[in-house]
């Protein structure tokens, strides 16, 4: 992806750092041997992974919406969550689309369509990181209480309960993508938006070590008149490996751009984050991965997932 349409704003910075920093950077290599080679991404590999992830994502939402069996808080929860998946995906597919018409010649637009079209697609991109964080978090929240609180589950999360936080999260996340655009060029908004990365993985960490670590203790004080809840904890425990693994994507997916965007913050003149910031392309190959990924992950890990899937499948042949 060059320069001149970028998918998120933090690529204007890092590429506005570049040009500002072009004379220093070249009078540095010269005394030293640093090599820094762009990647180049073709644009045809992120318009299909794009449509790819976009398609499985659809078929999620509309599984859970199909089977009865689904319509739990854990899933309503992953539902929004592929949800925020194709926000990148819708996103990744009209940047490329748009550039590719332009790159042929195709389309002729001014700098102030490019401009609007950018804002766009930067608010759905940040608005995707941060309720994807937020979804992650609620879903972690909703194993935690299967296991610690089983047999208070259904009066603590209830279906109002959890579509109040979905509407909180769907709120917020529009809310803080559209400041965030609005102040790209304030460190601040950086500065807030690495803070509640931190926060969240520190936070569902935490859980997850709880969780591990007592479980097992749990399961072993379980009598025989309570083999039911020990099933159903198996089940709640199955469900937080799923998350698990979600969350060791999404931090390899993520975490890259989030390096990036810490580096613009505390070195955005040197030579070496220069060098790091040209390899933004692999980032954002990384970033519509995770939406790629999280599809299978769910059909992976849950039979009643998987059987409606196919299910809908067979249908739409």
């Amino acid at each position: 992806m060059n320069t001149t349409f970028n998918p998120l704003v933090m690529k204007h910075v890092a590429s506005e750092n570049n040009s500002d920093n072009a004379t220093s950077n070249a009078s540095y290599s010269n005394t030293t041997t640093l090599v820094c080679n762009k990647i180049i991404i073709p644009h045809e590999l992120f318009l299909t992974i794009g449509l790819l992830s976009l398609l499985e994502n659809i078929l999620v939402v509309l599984a859970i919406i199909k089977n009865r069996n689904l319509h739990s808080p854990m899933y309503y929860f992953i539902c929004c969550l592929a949800v925020s998946d194709m926000l990148v995906s819708v996103s990744n597919v009209v940047e490329t689309m748009f550039m590719l018409l332009i790159d042929q010649g195709v389309l002729v637009v001014t700098f102030n369509i490019i401009r609007n079209m950018d804002n766009i697609i930067d608010m759905m991109i940040c608005s995707s990181v941060v309720s994807s964080l937020s979804f992650l978090g609620a879903i972690t929240a909703d194993r935690y209480i299967t296991i610690f609180y089983a047999l208070r589950y259904h009066s603590i999360m209830t279906t109002q309960r959890a579509v109040a936080i979905i509407i909180a999260i769907w709120v917020a996340s529009t809310i803080s993508s559209t400041l965030f655009i609005t102040y790209y060029k304030n460190n601040a908004v950086i500065i807030c938006l690495i803070t509640f990365f931190l926060f969240m993985l520190i936070l569902m960490a935490a859980m997850y070590l709880h969780m591990f670590t007592l479980a097992h203790l749990h399961a072993k004080r379980i009598t025989a008149f309570y083999k039911n809840r020990r099933q159903n904890q198996a089940t709640s425990m199955k469900g937080a490996v799923t998350l698990l693994i979600l969350l060791g994507i999404f931090l390899i997916c993520w975490g890259p751009f989030f390096l990036h965007l810490t580096l613009i913050v505390t070195c955005p003149k040197n030579p070496h984050c220069l060098c790091f910031f040209n390899h933004f392309n692999l980032f954002l190959i990384l970033i519509i991965c995770n939406s790629f990924i999280d599809p299978i992950i769910y059909a992976f890990r849950s039979q009643e997932l998987r059987k409606t899937l196919k299910e809908l499948l067979l249908c739409s042949w």
